[in-house]
């Protein structure tokens, strides 16, 4: 068992990864836990309800495990488990829990960047049939118009370590043709979905110079540390001794060897179950 006041960092599977490591950078001083469901991932195409359960399990294990706060670093996730937990879930676990999601700061830091107010959406299947960044970004920026293009082909590319492989430009160009048939006018472009930062080169390859992208990470990297410097109650029981551990539901040797696509180091990995 942990010391209690661990931060948990929750992914279907690697994405998660280029949050973390944002965390890292800005607030390297605490203590993190990082979980994979490799083994049950892409959580894409399922359907709200398998999402949810496989959420919160995985969120309950690590609250098991110490930790008090933990971060959806998934958008389908987000998307599609986080209200539900807060609402459903979180008050059993105790008021000193708190479950927090990644679309929410993403779409209040869009409408302080976008220069016309045409936004563009890159994310998996399941984010964008859930509609969750539309909604939100309406509630904060009604004015906006949002246009959103799956791209189902893009996290196998980048879990099977052909994000630099010529073939994959033609994913690239062909999901962002379409988002900018659906709007020309387009000057900021979000990549909403974790894994997509690792494709960030090719994307800014095939999109007009003054198309501006935006990656989740810093910007929720930075949302975080505003959460914990406006709940200092909560920040005063968090560990501060600047570790961080990897469990995955998976192979471990798989998911060390995949992780350092995503974090350009070598990490050691524990297997879990849920």
């Amino acid at each position: 068992m942990l010391t209690d006041g661990t931060i948990g960092v929750f992914d279907s599977g690697y994405g998660g990864l280029t949050i973390l490591e944002h965390f890292q950078a800005l607030l390297p001083r605490y203590d993190y836990i990082y979980l994979g469901d490799n083994a049950r991932t892409p959580y894409g195409n399922r359907s709200f309800d398998v999402v949810y359960e496989f959420t919160r399990e995985s969120v309950e294990r690590l609250f098991e495990m110490g930790c008090n706060l933990v971060i959806l670093a998934c958008n389908t996730a987000s998307a599609k488990a986080l209200r539900t937990i807060q609402q459903r879930d979180l008050p059993g676990w105790g008021a000193d829990k708190r479950v927090l999601g990644i679309i929410r700061p993403t779409a209040e830091a869009i409408g302080t960047l976008t220069r016309n107010g045409h936004v563009g959406l890159l994310a998996t299947e399941g984010t964008i049939q859930s509609e969750s960044y539309p909604l939100e970004i309406r509630k904060i920026y009604p004015e906006l118009q949002v246009s959103g293009q799956a791209c189902p082909m893009w996290v196998p590319l980048v879990e099977n370590g052909e994000a630099e492989s010529p073939g994959t430009d033609f994913f690239v160009k062909q999901y962002l043709d379409r988002l900018l048939q659906q709007d020309p006018d387009i000057d900021t472009v979000v990549l909403a979905c974790t894994h997509y930062p690792l494709l960030a080169h090719k994307i800014r390859k095939y999109l007009p110079k003054h198309i501006q992208i935006l990656a989740q990470g810093p910007l929720i990297a930075s949302s975080l540390q505003n959460y914990l410097q406006r709940h200092p109650d909560l920040d005063r029981h968090l560990t501060q001794g600047g570790t961080t551990r990897f469990y995955t539901t998976e192979n471990v040797d798989r998911f060390t060897q995949s992780a350092s696509i995503f974090l350009k180091k070598t990490i050691k990995t524990e297997h879990i179950t849920l």
